[in-house]
């Protein structure tokens, strides 16, 4: 009978053995979740400022949010005019533009958003680069390329013959209806030459 019940313990040993094993593997997982840094983002939308803003500055441009949550949070831009033309609020990053842009001069601007904590300046977020882009408004005229534009036509020519062409351009923004469309018109000498689209 003793032979008996020592089997039975010793076929039981493993079992309670591999229990406790399974045990401390799932011990040891759920420490690693709750000790796991969770991913943390940025959020914003693409930032973009109309040019040429006739209100009084700063103009806001957009906002730079981290899903960090830290009561020592710092905003911080680096980059192209960063601190000179750009400046973001440290406590809500909020971006704004201290000066009026001109799309023709610079269509955008590349920076850099960081997030730091204020009391030892560690980075509590990678860095992430954004576009600031500057949209157009319809405030160039058009330039001829050329001072004069000579043409000629033989006399007796049927109506309709072509006498010269002309070409004139425009700095606005092509892509954006309308602004860098060009018309022409003759101003003098309409009773006796048309102009069309093409110039």
């Amino acid at each position: 009978m003793s032979h008996l019940i020592l089997l039975f313990l010793m076929f039981l040993a493993p079992a309670f053995a591999d229990g406790a094993s399974q045990k401390s593997t799932q011990d040891l997982c759920s420490n690693d979740v709750s000790h796991k840094r969770q991913k943390r983002d940025w959020i914003w939308n693409q930032m973009h400022i109309k040019e040429e803003i006739d209100t009084p500055l700063p103009h806001h441009v957009g906002k730079i949010t981290s899903s960090v949550r830290n009561n020592n949070a710092k905003y911080i831009i680096e980059g192209e005019y960063a601190n000179t033309i750009f400046k973001v609020e440290e406590t809500s990053g909020d971006v704004y533009a201290f000066e009026r842009l001109d799309r023709e001069k610079k269509a955008e601007y590349e920076l850099t958003a960081l997030i730091i904590d204020r009391t030892n300046n560690r980075s509590l977020e990678r860095p992430s680069k954004f576009i600031i882009k500057v949209y157009d408004i319809n405030d160039n005229a058009p330039v001829f390329v050329q001072k004069v534009f000579n043409g000629s036509v033989p006399e007796m020519s049927p109506v309709g013959t072509s006498v010269t062409k002309v070409t004139a351009v425009d700095a606005d923004d092509p892509t954006v209806s309308g602004h860098a469309t060009v018309t022409y018109e003759v101003t003098t000498g309409g009773e006796y030459f048309t102009i069309d689209d093409s110039g």
